[in-house]
């Protein structure tokens, strides 16, 4: 029974880790995601000094690998959470695809209430794909 409770709140615990990503305006998001991206510009550009990187090309990049890896890691965790309350096969994956991509598309609409957020179909998908390899 306890498994099957925790499993559930890291569900909602990481839910609710999307949902204030999210909420941050755009300026604030931008931010921090360019913070991350001048880290990883500075450990590559130490590794291979031969390469130049576009900080705000690579910027792009990083965000939305962000939305895939994100998703990824709540398809497992609604998976496990599914699998913890006897869900099996099929039936596990397509209700857990169905959870996330929901959940991806309230996220792209509560966007479209944060300043300079919009929601975009683009990153539905992108979040769906993250999920689908977190499920499989």
């Amino acid at each position: 029974m306890m498994k099957r409770v925790i499993s559930w709140l890291l569900v909602i615990l990481w839910m609710a880790l999307i949902f204030y990503l999210s909420h941050q305006p755009a300026t604030e998001s931008n931010s921090l995601s360019t913070g991350i991206t001048e880290r990883i510009v500075t450990i590559i550009e130490r590794v291979t000094s031969d390469i130049d990187f576009d900080v705000s090309s690579f910027n792009h990049i990083v965000r939305k690998n962000a939305h895939f890896f994100a998703y990824l890691i709540l398809g497992v965790l609604v998976s496990n959470a599914l699998k913890n309350n006897d869900f099996k096969g099929t039936n596990r994956f397509l209700i857990a695809l169905a959870i996330c991509v929901l959940y991806a598309i309230s996220d792209e609409i509560h966007q479209l209430f944060i300043p300079g957020r919009a929601g975009q179909v683009r990153d539905i998908i992108i979040d769906s794909a993250g999920v689908v390899v977190g499920i499989s």
